[in-house]
This record gives structure tokens, sequence and C-alpha cells, in this order.
């Protein structure tokens, strides 16, 4: 059996590094294709573009973007720079600060939301209102709203992941089988028992997945925040964030940099997840198959 687990696990790590590979291939080719192809094989492709309206000399889905090869030479230079690294603290302080404020408050209000009927008839409606406002919109107002642009990015990145929790813990709650509270009343079981016993245990697997999509979604709003607002405090060239460094090698042309934000932000953003998944595999030991 371990044997077996064994194969499909290396299976796995095999057909992922051959995804990784073959798109990186694609890449390469596409963003070299106006070097090793003729320019008069793009010829029709581009007559047919300058009718329907393009006007630029370059198509817009190849030769625009750097190479994996010049990617990495430009991320071997950026390393040595304390910038990019106080970038990646910066953004990495950001989200943590959020997403642990988001736990903090967010789970405890999707259990009451779940056990109380007074609280869901008073406080759902509003969340409801409030949870289609995207994170982004918020940012002109917590700006206004707080003293510092540091909590006002975190405030941000807090709402990123808060509905994503409260959602998640709401319905993990409900979707607990009813025939468990009957059985643990008959035994004579109270309200704070079947609340540690049934509903918490009930709900741990949602608020795991809740917590995961939520670290999703706090990245992805952090790096636009801190777009809007600058960096926060932080001045150019000094880590005012990863999504500030991108803006920052937009404005100044650096192509390849763009890209290394980007990636920094997919590998940070994956690995968060990645550790929050893993530390869900043993506070629920009960939703291992084998």
């Amino acid at each position: 059996m371990a044997g077996g687990m064994r194969k499909i696990s290396a299976r796995v790590i095999w057909r992922g590094a051959v995804s990784i590979v073959v798109f990186l291939v694609l890449w390469e080719i596409g963003a070299r294709s106006k070097q090793w192809m003729a320019p008069e094989f793009f010829a029709p492709l581009k007559a047919f573009l300058g009718a329907m309206g393009f006007k630029k000399d370059y198509l817009p889905w190849i030769g625009t973007i750097p190479a994996p090869s010049a990617v990495l030479a430009a991320w071997g230079g950026v390393l040595a720079s304390p910038g990019y690294w106080q970038s990646w603290y910066m953004s990495f302080f950001r989200v943590m600060g959020g997403f642990i404020a988001a736990m903090i408050v967010g789970i405890p209000f999707g259990l009451a939301l779940a056990v109380s009927r007074t609280a869901y008839g008073t406080f759902f409606p509003t969340f409801e209102v409030l949870r289609p406002i995207p994170p982004l919109a918020w940012v002109p107002a917590s700006i206004i709203f707080w003293p510092t642009q540091e909590l006002s990015i975190t405030f941000v990145t807090f709402l990123g992941a808060f509905y994503t929790i409260v959602i998640n813990v709401l319905g993990g709650a409900k979707s607990i089988d009813q025939r468990y509270y009957q059985a643990a009343q008959s035994m004579g079981s109270s309200s704070w028992d079947i609340f540690r016993r049934v509903i918490l245990p009930g709900t741990l697997p949602s608020v795991v997945v809740g917590s995961a999509v939520g670290m999703g979604i706090t990245w992805e709003v952090v790096v636009a925040a801190e777009m809007i607002s600058g960096g926060g405090s932080q001045m150019a060239g000094s880590g005012g964030g990863l999504g500030f460094y991108i803006w920052n090698s937009y404005v100044g042309g650096s192509y390849e940099q763009i890209v290394i934000g980007m990636i920094s932000i997919g590998i940070a953003g994956y690995l968060s997840s990645e550790l929050l998944r893993t530390l869900g595999k043993y506070v629920t030991p009960w939703l291992r198959v084998r």
C-alpha cells in the first residue's frame, strides 16, 4: 500500500514538472517567434489585424512578453537587491496581518451566525449587502478612514479573506447532519458539549477550505492595493510591496521585473495556501482516507 502511494505521488510530481516545462517552452517560443520566424510569416495575419483596426507593428500575443530565459537572467540580478526582498517582506506582513485578523473575527462570526437565529437575523442581511462589494472598492474609503496607508492596505486584505472565511464557516456548520444533534441531545449533551464536540469538528474542514481560498484572495488584493496606494508608506525602490514593485517596474520600462514580480506573487500565494492545507490535514485527521 505504501509503495503504491509513493508511485502515485511520484507520478503526480512528474506530471506537474512536465506541465511546467511545456509551459516554459511554449512561452519561450512565443516570446522569440519574431526572431526565429521570417517576417513574411506574419504578413497575412498582420494585414488582417490592420484591417480590424490594430495599428501596432507587433502581434498582441507574440513577441511582446520577455522570454523565460531573459526573466531568469534578470532574476539573478534582482535576488541581490535588498528592495526586492523588502517588497516580499512588506507584502507578506500585510497579508498575514489582514488574514490573521480575518480568521480571528470571521470564524467566531460565522459560528455565531450558524448557531444563533438572533445573530443570523440581525447581522446576515447587512453582511450580504456588503459582501458583493469588491475589496478594491474599499481602497479609497479605507485610505480616508484609517490614519495610515499601512492600516488601510491591511484592512483591504482583511476584507479579502473575511467574507470567504465567514461563508465557508457558515456553510460548513449548516451542512452538519441534523441526526448528530439529535443523537447528542438524546444522550443528555449540553449545548456547550454539542458546540464543542459536534459543531466545531464538523466545521473545521470548511474552515480549512475557506482559509486556503481566503489566503489566495488576500495576495490578489494586497498587490492591487499596493499598486493603487503607491506601496503604502514606502518610497520607490525601498520595498513598497510586490504590487508596488510591479507598478514601479512598469513605469520604469523593466518588463522582465514585471514578470518577476508576478511569479513572486504566485510562489508566495502557493506556498501560503499549501501551508494552510498541510496544517488542515493535522487538525482534521478523520478526513484522511488512508
